[in-house]
């Protein structure tokens, strides 16, 4: 079986593994004070071109997710976000369970635009009894999309101006970013200017564990240590979480993981298209989404995984694909030559 359903997988990175093995018997304090997570700290610093940055590395995007919003929310406040965000639909409600409510547009793509949310914004402070509801705090993007849509840099800087009229945090995960960055315009320097919060996903990137959030927001950097550690993602071996964002990040092996990973993607969306079968989103990043015919859908899941995304009608599966950064170029080879013999 060829797994294709997510893009975690496999362990780590060779690089990444070999470095956990190279460091595994030194000693140095823990809870990410350590240098391994200083050197990583300053790479990604370097990155964005954000010296003032605070970086904190965590274990999960959830534990990210939920550390990140109830931070920087009042108890009053809730989040933005599109119906289809992974925080309202893939989270067990971790969200809620901080106190916080979870605002939900409709969005046909996954992407929010700063047209919606200056309209949502404006009907709260339109109601003669906003005090009486849930006050939006919060923007939450990712980037990409849950199918797998991406933002330019324009309409960023759109939804900036609206979080900045509204006085909204704003707040982009990126638990696949490294794939969001190599098919977009959106760079790393650009999410350091435009966003208040944001993290680089590492366990989609090639490490075992670990997202490394970026606080530019003066506010929310106060205390945020503290906040992790009620959260309970304080790692006591922290160092673990710096030693792999320190070989992900130097020498260029992040984007090139992205870059990679996106070319063999296009490969599978070409060879969906060829085939005549159109595509539920129109992605350009790891996750493809092709509607199959039953019959073929059933006959690819003898060889490969993916995961179900819909059903269109009743002849006809909507599914996902996932390329990621262990996958092998004789699998997408042997996969398209499976469909085009079907």
């Amino acid at each position: 079986m060829v797994r294709f359903e997510c893009d975690y997988a496999a362990g780590a990175h060779p690089k990444v593994l070999q470095a956990l093995v190279d460091t595994n018997l030194e000693e140095h304090p823990g809870y990410g004070t350590d240098p391994h997570c200083d050197r990583a700290r300053a790479l990604l610093r370097d990155l964005c071109q954000a010296p003032d940055a605070h970086i904190h590395f965590l274990v999960g995007g959830t534990q990210a997710n939920t550390t990140v919003i109830s931070a920087a929310l009042r108890p009053h406040q809730g989040v933005i976000c599109a119906q289809t965000g992974h925080i309202n639909v893939h989270e067990s409600g971790a969200v809620e369970a901080t106190g916080h409510k979870v605002l939900t547009i409709p969005s046909q793509d996954g992407k929010l635009t700063a047209h919606q949310i200056a309209q949502f914004c404006q009907g709260h402070y339109d109601d003669p009894t906003a005090e009486h509801t849930v006050q939006p705090g919060l923007i939450y993007l990712s980037h990409p999309t849950e199918l797998g849509t991406v933002y330019s840099v324009a309409e960023l800087e759109d939804i900036r101006r609206v979080a900045d009229q509204y006085h909204l945090t704003l707040f982009v995960d990126g638990a696949r970013l490294v794939y969001g960055l190599a098919a977009s315009d959106v760079t790393l320097p650009d999410l350091a200017r435009l966003c208040d919060v944001f993290y680089l996903g590492g366990t989609k990137a090639g490490t075992l564990f670990g997202e490394a959030v970026v606080i530019t927001q003066d506010s929310l950097k106060q205390d945020f240590r503290y906040l992790i550690k009620r959260h309970g993602g304080l790692l006591a071996k922290g160092r673990l979480l710096g030693v792999q964002f320190e070989a992900l990040l130097e020498d260029g092996l992040y984007l090139d993981i992205g870059r990679r990973a996106v070319v063999q993607a296009m490969r599978l969306r070409q060879g969906f298209l060829d085939k005549g079968w159109p595509l539920l989103a129109n992605s350009p990043t790891n996750l493809q989404f092709p509607v199959l015919p039953d019959h073929a859908a059933a006959a690819l899941s003898q060889r490969y995984s993916f995961s179900l995304q819909s059903k269109p009608d009743p002849t006809h599966t909507a599914v996902r694909f996932c390329v990621s950064w262990s996958t092998r170029d004789e699998d997408i080879d042997a996969l398209l030559s499976t469909i085009r013999a079907l």
